[in-house]
């Protein structure tokens, strides 16, 4: 009889347990690694969606900047860091599908690894020469490319990102022979297309953006299937001239496997409750991105919808990683 009370006493105690542990939580300072540099598209959504979490969860969320090999370097360290709340991971299409497509070997799954919270924006890549080439639209960019084979290059951020496959599949579908020339983050890349290193780029809108408007890019379309609420003058690259393009990058919150769900109820409540809040909107819209919000199923629907676009674009391509 003792072993039966002790047994229900141990099972009360946890059911009243967990969701004391989830209303305490957090109780110390949270990272969220960002798998990319400085001044990039997630480094930039990182910094908004941190310093909401840190207004509502009363304990301050830091960002860790970790870029290296196309976002799986950053992804690694979240994936292998301990599953109790206080390390996360703002994952994006690059380090979380676009990878998989193109890396033989990754040190992670991208599904099994990884606790899914929430999608936090989606936003066009955007198509951008220096000011100088001698083209007015992506019909022009594609005749371009066809008469000078092997002479145009594209920049990204990295093997592996999403620049680097919407470089890919340009190439493919327009027929013409582009050099791929990865640099150090997309903020590197924008600047080569500026100097005039390279020839173009498809790179991430929020950091590309301000250039763009400054007059020392030229923009010649977004990458997404729509016209971009951020830059509804600029057509798509579909509608440019080259039928049938569309990618898009998107930006999540995830932690590790393994990450009690009380926790990750509680992260999904709070950012999915900040983005929906007007100056969060604003603050996202300014940085080129369109606010999603969703829930951890909705996620993995996500990344494993664009796992299996971007293999195809890499059999198609014969893209490499290195």
């Amino acid at each position: 009889m003792k072993k039966i009370i002790s047994g229900v006493a141990l099972v009360a105690a946890v059911s009243i347990a967990a969701p004391v542990f989830a209303q305490s939580y957090p109780t110390k300072p949270i990272r969220m690694v960002v798998p990319s540099a400085p001044g990039s598209g997630p480094d930039l959504i990182a910094r908004v969606v941190a310093q909401k979490l840190t207004e509502s969860l009363g304990k301050p969320v830091v960002t860790d900047p970790r870029p290296g090999a196309g976002g799986s370097l950053g992804a690694e360290i979240a994936a292998k860091a301990p599953p109790d709340g206080y390390t996360l991971v703002m994952g994006s299409a690059g380090s979380h599908s676009v990878n998989t497509a193109l890396y033989p070997k990754l040190p992670y799954d991208a599904v099994k690894d990884f606790a899914p919270i929430s999608l936090v924006t989606t936003a066009p890549n955007i198509l951008i020469v220096h000011p100088s080439l001698p083209v007015k639209s992506v019909k022009d960019l594609v005749a371009l490319a066809k008469a000078k084979p092997g002479e145009l290059t594209f920049g990204s951020g990295g093997n592996g990102s999403t620049a680097h496959l919407s470089g890919e599949l340009f190439r493919v579908l327009a027929g013409a022979n582009l050099v791929h020339v990865p640099f150090k983050g997309a903020p590197a890349a924008a600047i080569g297309v500026m100097t005039g290193e390279i020839s173009m780029g498809i790179l991430n809108l929020p950091p590309t953006l301000p250039h763009v408007r400054s007059g020392k890019l030229k923009a010649l379309g977004v990458s997404t299937a729509k016209r971009s609420a951020a830059v509804p003058e600029i057509p798509t690259i579909a509608e440019g001239g080259l039928p049938g393009y569309e990618a898009s990058t998107w930006y999540a919150v995830l932690a590790p496997a393994g990450t009690p769900n009380d926790i990750i109820t509680r992260l999904n409540s709070e950012l999915v409750k900040g983005l929906r809040s007007d100056d969060m909107k604003k603050r996202i819209a300014a940085e080129g991105g369109d606010i999603v919000g969703s829930t951890p199923e909705e996620l993995t629907a996500v990344i494993k919808r664009d796992i299996e676009k971007w293999t195809k674009v890499v059999a198609a391509s014969g893209a490499k990683a290195n």
